[in-house]
């Protein structure tokens, strides 16, 4: 058996950042091979993977990149807050989301953790795999966002909740876009335009406030503008966004508050931790 020095497990653990006592023990059993260690130690991420499986990742953080014409935003969850809020953890999901802009782009979180890290051959998956072998916890990418079209973008200050919002139109005051996503933080609204809300459903209110208006005698060009007046309230009832009073300035509505800086809302995605 190959003497393993305190120089080889030093240098070990300069490579891997994870704990003098498991570089030793790799050492040792890799009969002082480093390569073989390394291989070693990266095995131990299955083990914990197994391990930890059934743990509950009811914390995180929430990592947002962009510029006025992309965004990215990914959601990645652990168990504990500490984790969340670690130096480590943050370099890793801000590695993640610069890739998530900057390359190819990624349509599922598998997709993203198949790509080379920026500026490096070796994979993200890779890089994961070492993450959760030195904190020791069940982590997920849960979620990945990229968006080509105007964009506001927001993540609040506990980097629990993210939301990027998408606009259409060709104004130049861009603010507006990320108030609108300052908006969505705050207010949870649950589609963006009436259209995205479920049709048999306003069908069936719509209906049923015909017929109680029909029931007060009115006549029909009366009831159909009553109607749609109800029919109004209750699409804000149901959280649509362009129809909320504005948060900002709640004496117009979001589609007003766009409109006057030559905006048009499309789509948002809106992401939180625990809920």
């Amino acid at each position: 058996m190959a003497q393993v020095t305190a120089a080889a497990v030093k240098s070990l653990r300069e490579k891997t950042d994870l704990p003098m006592m498991e570089c030793k023990r790799a050492l040792v059993e890799a009969d002082g091979d480093e390569d073989k260690a390394i291989e070693i130690l990266r095995e131990a991420f299955k083990k914990i993977q197994v391990k930890r499986a059934d743990n509950a990742t009811e914390e995180g953080r929430v990592f947002i990149k962009g510029n006025d014409t992309e965004a990215a935003m990914l959601e990645i969850q652990c168990e504990s807050a500490p984790v969340a809020t670690g130096e480590v953890f943050g370099e890793f999901g801000e590695m993640l989301v610069t890739q998530l802009l900057e390359g190819p782009g990624a349509d599922s979180p598998e997709a993203l953790m198949a790509q080379s890290c920026p500026g490096s051959d070796q994979t993200i998956q890779t890089a994961y795999e070492e993450l959760v072998n030195k904190i020791r916890e069940k982590i997920v990418i849960k979620s990945v966002t990229r968006v080509s079209a105007p964009a506001g973008t927001y993540v609040h200050h506990d980097f629990k909740t993210g939301v990027i919002f998408e606009a259409t139109g060709e104004g130049s005051d861009t603010g507006i876009l990320r108030d609108v996503a300052m908006h969505i933080a705050a207010l949870r609204p649950s589609v963006c335009v009436a259209e995205e809300l479920d049709q048999a459903a306003v069908d069936a209110e719509r209906q049923r406030l015909t017929e109680e208006a029909k029931a007060t005698g009115k006549p029909d060009n009366i009831v159909e503008k009553i109607v749609d007046g109800r029919m109004k309230t209750y699409c804000v009832d149901q959280g649509v966004l362009v129809m909320q009073q504005f948060a900002k300035d709640d004496s117009k509505t979001v589609s007003q508050a766009l409109a006057e800086k030559g905006f048009e809302a499309k789509k948002f995605t809106r992401v939180a931790i625990g809920g």
